[in-house]
């Protein structure tokens, strides 16, 4: 146990934990308390997010016990010992003390226990396996969750071997949780039993592997973590079209030099070859959501030469027809791809050169072609279209003649 500190002061004075907390233990006495990631974060001085709770009350007690406090619950893991608590703000998920009967290498039968070291001993990293009670007291079972905590050292609780194997998920929470949390070099041990039993990702559902791989991208610096999964096998076996790190190491410098929150999608093309057929394999492969998916295949997929000695004119063009999201994924993936560092200073100003471009309507309506003299149908989209290309080509030209002069030529050769 260690003393209350400020943070978990605070985290304990959240108004969905206090009425959570109050309503079981009004019960049985400390009975429950906060668990997992919000404790971490506390003893980290980090602000919790998520509220999870523990609690020595089986099930259908906690159930009656939210209830009496008029707290709405639902139950959403009856099996697992988990029922969700909606006090007035955010969900609080409320788990039983549990102990694993039986693993699969994913889900396990479980038995209720009123133990906190034997609840501890299931849970995956020592950094997790921290307890808070309603004073903000931490609680620390396994005896070494805080001191890693602080050391910014990931480590499985007890035999890891035998943790992974109860769950290979916690295989890539390993890696993802050295990503945020880790300092210095990857714990062996723990590396030691992924690599051995990376083949044990394969029964993970594609969702929950894209998950863990999405948020592991997103960590201010994934790269020393992504070349131990790439040395342990662990990155081909989720992501076989990975090609290499190099890019991806620096495209995480372009964001530091840029000052750019980490975008995990563009940290993902790093990774990828702009093959098309590929992406759209890995696309259909991790279930990827229609808005990432669409960004990828834009990405693979556009034919619009980029270079680092582009001219302001032809940037102007490019933004106009790829648009400025998809312009930024092309510019700084060449550019993450670009081993030169010379030039560096053309590359920043091509991105520069997207800030605050707003794409400029083009002047020329259907109603007008007819007006010139075109016949109905089909011709009048194609004559819209070669008409806005001479205008972007002409860097979006204003000289209303020349659209004139330009829109006759193009109905007289259509006849």
């Amino acid at each position: 146990m260690t003393e209350i500190s400020l943070a978990t002061h605070a985290l304990v004075r959240n108004l969905d934990a206090q009425a959570v907390l109050t309503a079981l233990n009004a019960v049985q006495a400390d009975c429950a308390r906060l668990v997992g990631g919000c404790v971490r974060d506390a003893v980290l001085g980090k602000l919790a997010h998520d509220i999870d709770i523990a609690t020595q009350l089986a099930p259908d007690a906690v159930i009656d016990a939210l209830r009496a406090a008029s707290i709405k619950v639902v139950p959403t893991g009856l099996a697992h010992g988990t029922v969700t608590a909606i006090p007035a703000g955010k969900p609080v998920e409320v788990t039983t003390l549990r102990t694993d009967a039986a693993t699969d290498g994913r889900y396990a039968e479980v038995v209720f226990t009123d133990d906190w070291l034997a609840d501890a001993q299931r849970r995956d990293l020592t950094m997790n396996a921290l307890y808070c009670d309603a004073q903000g007291r931490v609680f620390d079972p396994v005896g070494t969750g805080i001191d890693d905590a602080k050391a910014g050292r990931v480590r499985f609780v007890g035999d890891a071997e035998t943790r992974v194997t109860e769950d290979y998920l916690r295989i890539l929470r390993f890696f993802r949780f050295h990503a945020f949390y880790g300092k210095g070099a990857l714990d062996p041990v723990a590396l030691a039993a992924c690599a051995a039993h990376q083949g044990g990702i394969a029964r993970l559902s594609v969702e929950r592997v894209w998950m863990e791989l999405k948020r592991l991208l997103a960590a201010s610096d994934p790269r020393v973590v992504l070349t131990a999964m790439a040395e342990t096998g662990v990155l081909a076996a989720i992501l076989p079209e990975a090609e290499g790190l190099e890019a991806l190491q620096h495209l995480v410098e372009i964001e530091n030099s840029l000052f750019l929150d980490p975008e995990a999608l563009q940290r993902l093309m790093a990774l990828l070859p702009r093959d098309p057929t590929r992406v759209a394999g890995l696309v259909s492969r991790l279930k990827l959501s229609s808005a990432e998916g669409d960004r990828l295949l834009a990405w693979a997929g556009d034919q619009t030469g980029v270079q680092s000695y582009l001219s302001a004119r032809e940037v102007r063009r490019a933004l106009y027809w790829m648009g400025t999201p998809l312009y930024l994924d092309r510019v700084r993936l060449a550019w993450a791809h670009d081993p030169e560092p010379r030039r560096t200073s053309q590359w920043r100003a091509m991105i520069a050169l997207s800030s605050g471009f707003v794409a400029p309507r083009f002047p020329v309506t259907g109603e007008q072609v007819l007006a010139a003299g075109a016949r109905p149908g089909p011709a009048i989209g194609y004559i819209l279209r070669e008409l806005e290309r001479w205008w972007v080509e002409n860097d979006f030209t204003e000289d209303e003649m020349g659209l004139v002069e330009r829109l006759k030529a193009l109905v007289q050769a259509l006849g």
